[in-house]
């Protein structure tokens, strides 16, 4: 769904089909939201709960200034990762050592938004103690969960999900038109026509249809998986099968049924339509988690009765079954099972026998995809990588999950989780692959073999090179959340396996790192000296990715050291490399710090140009954290002709350093120290603190506009504002106004009585000699108060 609503925060999936019905429970569910902190839609699965709260959301959006944000948690098997994937849905990149709780409350304690919670039943307890502790920290979060039972959370509000209302089986007939009116025949009929163009409920089939949603007992998904069948059948045909599976599976105690037995029954018959090899196919779908392409299916699947090459045939049959939904785009197609279906072929793939050994191939593919991406990620299809590794996203985590729970498969974890090294930075993922990784170093079968003949040199080789490059690429994310004692540690441990092993690679994988950690800590001398090792290796080892990325940082150590022929002659290097891989991700960090550089050259326009280029290279990755770091560089670059852009920008950075726990690369803060007292003695303590504010208020969006001088409409003045009539808690009330907030939705939201906000709107309305909630939202619109510009 989408809306074109302004400076609206929206973060819900588009509807791929109409919305039908639901209007009591819309509005029961917005009644207690308006009294509840937490409520949770109950019902069983394919109710349709889902669907009412993404909808009872989009309604609710303009309530929540920072937004509703849904969470979905079907496809997460791991308890562990609860408030990691909440932080991920919400955008929150991480980079401290702080438990993932802490970050999370810190960045909600402020905010005033809605968050959708679905699908808890399967993490009933973690997403009690979750919500608990989230409400507790932020009065202004309110919680939408949907399961199958209650998170048992005190002030929690539950609202049972009925089936859509649908006509009683009294033997009375009705007319089509009032027929019409119950939402479950109107909603297996706007099914069926999207199946059936010119499809109707006529007087002729009407019976038919009515004791067709009476069959389902109303249940959407039932509903709509059995509109589909109209493809192939009548309607009559669809009613006289559905009778006798209902029969057999229920021995005639049609009245006792429950809905889950109802809606199984239901896909039963689905799984009794497919053919045999459609069925086998089905159920060795359900190993893929968040999805699958053609490629992995052909690959995962293929064997044992199904030959690749009739894949694809069968993936078209699924899908012209419903049983698997297609998604994505002409150039981009993927594939998903609903999740009841997923656990129905689940069921089916282990009652086979079959379940070990595909999930076995699943994590094989998945393995040789992360290497593949971690071969292919300094080239020219860099982009294209990235998002096929984060579309993969659940299944790594289920193939990683694999290796962790299956006894002698550690070794196998720790060469996926390193393999994705650079994506899990690129995400801002780094507390993720810090667990797997120490989960998985912690197990019996990835320990390092004991040193001397009887250990068995191949085998022990490839144990020994796993567990270092794992220690590694740990001690890596470490390091980038400063937790160097750690790091230290680990990399102690690499040094010895490293000592067993030959090569390059590995040696020069712990200068990087331990250079990194060095220039970090500020011992800029030792740096570069571990930098340049770390260069040298990589050279030995053939390794142009780690040339590439370890240069960026010598070359800014020798500019912090007052060598600036050597940084630049180190830049120009790195940057020729890049341009001849047709890079994005080194290019990116190479041309921010070498445009420091060239700032300290005295080139300002030069240097600026080259922030906003790393800029433009890092949108493609969202890489939020790269975008702050050019942020700051320009508010650097401004501090002397621009004073009060730099203000506004330092404003920027702040927030977004918020974000991150702390400002990172401490070791260019004196650049920020500088500048930032430069600006203020440019335009003197009121005025700066006056942009500084300006800056705080901007929107992600709108700071990254603002630092790229794209079109963005500047906040007013804090003395426009104090010029204003209102009071302060009436030009909030003002700002909800314009944003079209009912008094009872203002209300709900800054926790008022709704007298008391029907009294605040009458007093602006007298202050500003309006007639109109128009003219009020007209009127901020014009003063710049609304969220983004507001002073």
């Amino acid at each position: 769904m989408t809306t074109t609503a302004p400076n609206v925060s929206c973060h819900l999936p588009a509807e791929l089909n109409s919305f039908i019905g639901r209007r009591h429970e819309i509005a029961e569910v917005k009644r207690l939201l308006s009294d509840a902190r937490l409520v949770t839609l109950i019902g069983v699965g394919g109710v349709g709960k889902t669907r009412l709260a993404m909808r009872v959301g989009f309604d609710l959006r303009r309530a929540y200034p920072d937004g509703v944000w849904l969470v979905e948690l079907a496809g997460l098997e791991s308890p562990e990762l609860l408030v990691q994937t909440v932080m991920e849905c919400l955008e929150i990149q991480d980079r401290s050592v702080r438990p993932s709780i802490e970050v999370l409350t810190d960045h909600l304690r402020d905010k005033r938004m809605l968050l959708i919670l679905d699908n808890c039943e399967h993490l009933l307890d973690e997403c009690a103690a979750v919500a608990e502790t989230l409400m507790r920290a932020a009065p202004g979060l309110r919680i939408l969960a949907t399961s199958r039972q209650t998170l048992g959370v005190v002030g929690e509000q539950m609202m049972p999900v009925p089936p859509m209302p649908m006509p009683d089986s009294d033997g009375s007939r009705s007319s089509t038109d009032s027929l019409k009116q119950f939402d479950a025949i109107r909603l297996f009929a706007d099914r069926s026509q999207s199946v059936l163009p010119g499809f109707e409920v006529t007087d002729d089939n009407q019976d038919s249809v009515a004791r067709i949603v009476r069959r389902l007992d109303g249940i959407p998904l039932a509903i709509e998986l059995a509109a589909v069948r109209l493809r192939a059948i009548s309607v009559d045909q669809l009613l006289a099968r559905l009778d006798d599976r209902f029969r057999l599976l229920t021995m005639g105690a049609r009245t006792a049924m429950p809905r889950q037995q109802t809606l199984r029954a239901l896909i039963d018959w689905s799984y009794g339509l497919c053919t045999e090899q459609e069925r086998l196919l089905w159920a060795r779908l359900s190993v893929f988690s968040g999805g699958l392409d053609l490629e992995a299916a052909e690959h995962v699947c293929a064997g044992d009765g199904i030959e690749p090459d009739e894949v694809v045939d069968l993936v078209v049959g699924l899908v012209g079954k419903s049983v698997l939904a297609r998604e994505g785009d002409q150039t981009t197609v993927r594939y998903r099972l609903l999740e009841t279906i997923r656990q129905y072929g689940r069921d089916r793939l282990r009652e086979s026998g079959d379940e070990a050994a595909l999930r076995a191939r699943h994590r094989d593919w998945f393995a040789d995809l992360a290497s593949r991406g971690q071969r292919e990620w300094f080239g020219p299809d860099q982009v294209a990588w990235f998002n096929r590794l984060r579309a993969e996203h659940g299944n790594f985590r289920s193939a990683l999950d694999y290796c962790l729970t299956t006894p002698g498969e550690a070794v196998r974890g720790l060469a996926i989780a390193t393999a994705l090294r650079f994506y899990w930075i690129a995400t801002g993922s780094l507390r993720e692959p810090r667990d797997w990784l120490d989960r998985l170093l912690a197990t019996g079968d990835a320990a390092a073999p004991p040193a001397g003949p009887a250990a068995g040199p191949a085998a022990g080789d490839a144990a020994l090179t796993a567990r270092a490059n794992a220690l590694c690429v740990n001690a890596r994310l470490a390091v980038l959340q400063s937790d160097f004692a750690l790091a230290a540690d680990m990399l102690e441990e690499a040094r010895e396996l490293a000592k067993r092993l030959d090569g390059a690679a590995i040696p020069a994988e712990i200068s990087y790192v331990s250079g990194l950690a060095t220039l970090l800590q500020r011992d800029i001398t030792g740096a570069a000296a571990l930098l340049g090792e770390a260069v040298a290796g990589y050279r030995e080892a053939d390794a142009p990715m780690g040339v590439v990325n370890t240069l960026l940082y010598l070359a800014t150590a020798h500019s912090l050291l007052g060598h600036p022929d050597e940084a630049v002659t180190r830049f120009k290097e790195g940057l020729e490399a890049c341009e001849a891989r047709a890079d994005h991700w080194f290019r990116s960090y190479t041309l921010w710090v070498y445009g420091i550089e060239v700032w300290r050259e005295g080139d300002v326009a030069r240097a600026v140009e080259m922030e906003r280029e790393a800029i433009r290279l890092k949108r493609p990755f969202d890489d939020r954290l790269g975008t702050a770091l050019c942020i700051e560089a320009l508010a650097w670059m401004a501090a002397d002709g621009t004073p009060e852009r730099a203000a506004v920008l330092f404003g920027a950075s702040q927030e977004r350093w918020r974000s991150f726990g702390a400002p990172p690369f401490g070791y260019l803060s004196g650049h920020h120290d500088a500048s930032e007292a430069l600006a203020r003695e440019r335009l003197g303590e009121e005025q700066f603190e006056t942009a500084f504010r300006r800056g705080t208020e901007l929107t992600p969006a709108d700071a990254l506009a603002y630092a790229m001088c794209e079109s963005v409409k500047p906040a007013k003045p804090a003395a426009a504002v104090q010029a204003s009539p209102l009071t302060r808690r009436e030009m909030e009330i003002a700002r909800l106004v314009a944003q079209g907030m009912t008094n009872k939705a203002i209300a709900s939201a800054l926790v008022i009585a709704q007298r008391t906000a029907e009294g605040h709107v009458e007093h602006i309305l007298t202050k500003l000699g309006f007639n109109s909630r128009s003219q009020i939202a007209a009127w901020v619109g014009e003063q710049g108060l609304l969220p983004g510009g507001a002073p």
